[in-house]
């Protein structure tokens, strides 16, 4: 199975698949509305998803009456939102991570040794000798 990204078609076969003309599919790769892979000779390959992105353009362009510069700016504008999309799921993994961490408090033993554990609870290997030294500001 190939995934959506994977360079599979050629200009011709991915003008036919689009319902488009090979020159334009050029044309469309020098505007940068859609970017193929390239082969080692620098021939254009098209995957599923650069297909899908020349049916969108035809469709704003015919469907929508939408210029080629207005086209480009809706796509990059969508990419934006991805990106943003994605980097917002980053930051919820990393909250949660610090937020996981922020349960726990650290304790020193007496060989010296500092050990995480969760809060309310002192580490099991020391648990009548083992000393507290530091506590996450709950204040933020």
């Amino acid at each position: 199975m190939y995934q959506d990204d994977s360079p599979l078609f050629v200009i011709s076969v991915a003008a036919e698949l689009a319902g488009m003309h090979p020159q334009t599919l050029r044309q469309y790769d020098r505007l940068g509305l859609v970017s193929p892979s390239r082969a080692r000779g620098r021939g254009r390959r098209y995957s599923a998803r650069d297909i899908a992105q020349l049916r969108e353009v035809q469709r704003l362009s015919q469907e929508d009456g939408v210029n080629l510069a207005g086209i480009k700016r809706i796509l990059d504008l969508e990419n934006q939102v991805l990106a943003l999309g994605q980097r917002v799921e980053d930051l919820e993994t990393e909250i949660a991570l610090v937020r996981q961490q922020a349960r726990r408090i650290f304790a020193a033993g007496m060989a010296g040794d500092i050990v995480a554990t969760p809060m309310g609870r002192r580490p099991e290997s020391q648990r009548s000798t083992a000393l507290v030294v530091w506590r996450p500001d709950r204040s933020r």
